[in-house]
This record gives C-alpha cells, structure tokens and sequence, in this order.
C-alpha cells in the first residue's frame, strides 16, 4: 500500500492513479502557514457577518445539496480531506491515508481528539456510518461514489478502512470537501434521515456550531469550544443575514454590514463598482472543485425538444459571449461543451456550433418546423431559476434569442423550493439552471448524462436524456485507472454530448466572492466559502 504522511499538502490525481506518489501542491491563494511565515499573526475574536442568498431550507449538510446550505453547513461538518486550488488533497479529518497498488482499499488515519459540538468523540464508527448509510441514502450521487464500496471496516477508534468492490477512479474525488461529512451516529442513526428532528439542530466536528436561525433574517454560528485544532477557530461567530433584496445586499456590503459576500449574494452588474470600492477585495478563485457550468435543462420528453435539430437550433440561437459579458460582467467563460476547464479531462478541442442566427433558422426549416404568418414555428414553457435578478435577466436573453428563430416562450415564476419539486417531478419544459461537476467528469456528469439516472429526484437526468454509447462510456470511464485511455473515452463522451445537446451548455461560471481588507484568509481551498474557515481572522 501506498502511504501518505500526515499533513503533505496534497497528491495530484495524475500521480495518484499512475505512480500513487504524493505530490507537493502549488497553491495560489495564500495558506495560514504562508501567513504566518509572512508575519501575519492571526487574531482572535470578532464577528465575520456575511450575506447568504437565497435563505436555505435546513443546514443539515447532506439532507440538502443546494450551495447556501452547503456555504452555512461547511462549518460545522468537515470531511476526511478537502481540496487545495489545484485540486490536491490536504488531510482534515483523516491526518494520513494508504492506498492498495489495485485502488480497491483505502485505509484512513483519523485524528485524534475530534469531539463533536455535544462533546462526543468522534471515532471511525462515525465514519463508517456516514459513508455507508447516511450519505449512501441521501446523496445525489450516491450511485456513483457510495453505492461501489463494499464494506468500511474499523479496527480501531481511530482507523477506518474502505474497501470498494471495484476500482474507482474518482473516488478520492468524491469523498472530500463536502461530499462525505462525518455526521454523529448517535444522533443521525435514524429509519427516516430527512425527517429526523435532529437535523433542525445540526452536530458536527467543524469549527463552529449552529446557536441561532431566526427565519428570514439571519443564521448564527459560534466558536466551537472543543475543536480539535488547538487556538483555532479564531473568529468567535459567524452571522448570514438573509437579506431578499438586491439592493439591500449590495448596500449591506458597500457600507460594511456585511463584511462578506459570495455565490448569488451580489448582482453581477454591481461587480465593476465593488472592484474599484477600496477597502474591497474580489477574487474569482474557490470555485474550482465546484467548477459550476450554467446551462438551459430541456425536457426531453415534450415535442418537440425530442428532436436533437432543434435543440442544437436553440444552442446556435444563443451568444454565449454577451451572456458571459453583458449578464455575468466578464465573470467566467463561454461553454465549450458538459465540462468547464478546472475539471480534470476536460477537452479543449470540443466545441460548441457557433453561434448563427441565420444557421439555426435554416436547421428549424429542415426539421419541419415552418414559421406561421406571424413568424412564430411553436411555443415552450420556461422556467427561471429563482436565485436573484441576473438569473432572471438569463431566462429573459433566452426568451429573446428563441424569439428570433421563430420559438415562442412563456414565462413561469416559483421559488426556489417549488423549482427544486416542479423540475424533479418533470413538470416543466425548459429551465435555467446551473450544476457542480465536483472535481470529476463522472461524478459531475453520471448523474445528468446516464439512462440510469432517470429519475424523479432533484439534481438527476430529469430531462429524460438516453444515449447507450454515452452509458457505456460513463460505465467504463468509472473504474478506469489509465489516465490516457480516460481521457480517450471521456473526449468521445464530450463529443457526443455536443453532437446530441440534451442541454443548452452557457457558461464555465465563477461566482466572485467580496471581502472586506479586514479579513485575512476567506478564499484558501478549492472550496471556496463552502470551506470551514476556521484559518479566517480579523487583521
């Protein structure tokens, strides 16, 4: 087996699958030891506010997916590892791993005295259970990273060893950061996991622990006593205020209110101003495990989105530059295709039909689609992501484009709950929307892209998409350990997700986070604010 010492900053997935040595990290963003080798003394105390839209339905990490509740949830709960920019690994939980020559056994030196928030120790049961049947039950893409192992056995309190029934090339992928939290098994070994009263009061190893949710206007964490890495974390709370008005967010930020603010918190458009603002940080980094990709979701099941002409029609009458520019105000990328570029095997030489107005008319009239007298060939029903006004702005451009090949679109309006349950219900025809790929083709793409995933839950191939080449790729790609050859198969998928377009690939997007100069530290991990902070200080 091969070994990895406690603390090493990390192994590329490369040297991981080919040589199995670990390999030194080369982080961009400054790291705490960087700090503190620079003469940065953290400083305890103080209260980070930062904002947080929209408001999430719990903060049980793992019951919910969505970004706000995994911004709040990340610190409270923490992984066996996160992930450095580069996407390396650098130990949390787990202080130290050794992984089998076949890549079947992956053995995890925890750390010790890890209590949780009630002061319980975490030991490997802990681990065990949360890999095999809390997350097994209740993650989205539990098929394609839980469901493969075999057994996690615990020898000790301190050692867990998982043991998968084949190789999975992407496994250490799809168990850090966010992905596999270790929850308490004493308060979450429950028949029902979504329903279990304890998830209004959530208990995790993270740095900070819930003390208050008044709904509608604010969520508080505070220090977490007992946390296992002795003087951290330095803040003593953290409080998200919910704030529903845009405005209302950006002045919060501008005047100091709110000394932080990510994700979908600050309007695009008010980026150029809060770049020039002094005293304002922006960074475009943290978002790289995550890599978000935005993209029109097409219910394959309504005529005529069945017909692939006219969903590359409605690809081609879409400029992907004005959308990155004149909407996201130059945060970001135009879509090349199901992958964004931080993601590992992703192809450059894929690429989308370029945008041609004329081009996509031509390709309606050969698919049988004529104009009426009113120039109008059929209509379709939209619906907006309800994640603030630059979403809405989206789904407006989208009306306009289809308006000028001939497609009619009918708005729809529902919150962020009743999107979630229409789209997984498959009641809609298209939406707007925007996905992780989580650090891996086949855990980001499996659960969009494979037959198999056909399902009435949120986060799935709820449109219906049904390639058996595409299937037997992603089947195959899953196991592989030869880099060459996974990235062979993984280009011919890439190819012929463009060729089919079961979505209208927009954006490879990247989400600004805004700080105040007061704060050292916010942006250290591939995370992004979805990491524990618990190396965040007041200078």
């Amino acid at each position: 087996m091969t070994t990895f010492p406690p603390f090493v900053p990390g192994l590329t997935r490369r040297n991981l699958l080919k040589t199995g040595a670990a390999a030194a990290a080369s982080p961009v963003l400054m790291t705490l030891d960087q700090a503190l080798a620079q003469g940065v003394t953290p400083k305890r105390g103080g209260t980070l506010t930062s904002l947080l839209t929209p408001e999430p339905p719990v903060v049980m990490i793992g019951v919910n997916a969505q970004g706000p509740t995994l911004v709040v949830a990340s610190k409270m709960f923490q992984s066996l590892f996160t992930y450095t920019p580069t996407l390396e690994l650098k130990p949390v939980l787990a202080k130290s791993w050794e992984i089998s020559d076949d890549r079947r056994v992956y053995k995890f030196n925890l750390q010790k005295g890890v209590k949780f928030h009630d002061g319980t120790p975490m030991t490997s049961e802990d681990v065990a259970f949360s890999a095999m049947k809390f997350m097994r039950a209740l993650s989205v893409r539990s098929r394609t990273v839980f469901e493969p192992i075999e057994k996690v056995e615990t020898p000790d309190e301190h050692t867990a060893i998982f043991t998968l029934k084949l190789p999975l090339a992407a496994f250490m992928m799809g168990i850090g950061g966010t992905a596999l939290p270790i929850v308490p098994k004493h308060l979450n070994d429950v028949a029902d996991f979504r329903n279990n009263p304890n998830n209004a009061k959530p208990v995790g190893t993270g740095p900070f622990k819930l003390a208050e949710w008044r709904r509608g206007n604010f969520i508080r964490l505070v220090r977490h006593e007992e946390y296992w890495k002795p003087g951290q974390p330095y803040l003593d709370e953290i409080i998200y205020r919910i704030v529903p008005d845009s405005q209302s967010r950006a002045l919060a930020l501008q005047s100091g209110q709110a000394l932080l603010a990510g994700g979908n918190d600050i309007e695009p458009f008010d980026l150029p101003r809060f770049q020039q603002q002094p005293g304002m940080s922006v960074t475009m980094k943290g978002w790289e495990y995550y890599g978000p990709i935005s993209w029109i979701d097409l219910n394959k099941r309504v005529k005529p989105l069945d017909d692939v002409r006219v969903r590359r029609a409605m690809s081609m009458a879409m400029d992907r530059n004005f959308i990155v520019q004149k909407l996201w105000f130059g945060a970001g990328k135009p879509a090349t295709g199901p992958l964004g570029e931080t993601t590992p095997f992703y192809d450059p030489n894929v690429k989308l039909p370029p945008f041609d107005i004329a081009a996509a008319n031509k390709l309606l009239d050969e698919a049988g689609y004529k104009a009426d007298s009113r120039g109008l060939r059929f209509t379709l029903k939209h619906l907006p992501l309800p994640y603030g006004e630059v979403w809405t702005r989206l789904s407006e451009y989208f009306r306009a484009s289809m308006q000028k090949v001939g497609i009619g679109i009918t708005m729809e309006s529902s919150d962020a709950g009743s999107h979630n349950a229409r789209v997984a219900s498959w009641d809609y025809e298209t939406s707007a929307t925007y996905i992780y790929q989580v650090g891996d083709a086949n855990i980001g793409m499996e659960q969009y892209f494979m037959t198999e995933n056909i399902k009435k839950i949120p986060f799935n191939n709820v449109g219906g998409y049904s390639n058996p080449r595409v299937d037997e790729i992603l089947t195959k790609t899953r196991t592989m350990t030869d880099i060459a050859e996974r990235q062979k198969l993984l280009s011919e998928f890439q190819r012929i997700a463009v060729e089919d377009m079961p979505y209208l690939f927009l954006t490879q997007m990247a989400f600004p986070t805004y700080y105040s100069g007061k704060i050292s530290n916010p942006i250290s991990t591939g995370m992004g604010i979805s990491g524990d902070f618990d190396d965040v200080f007041f200078k």
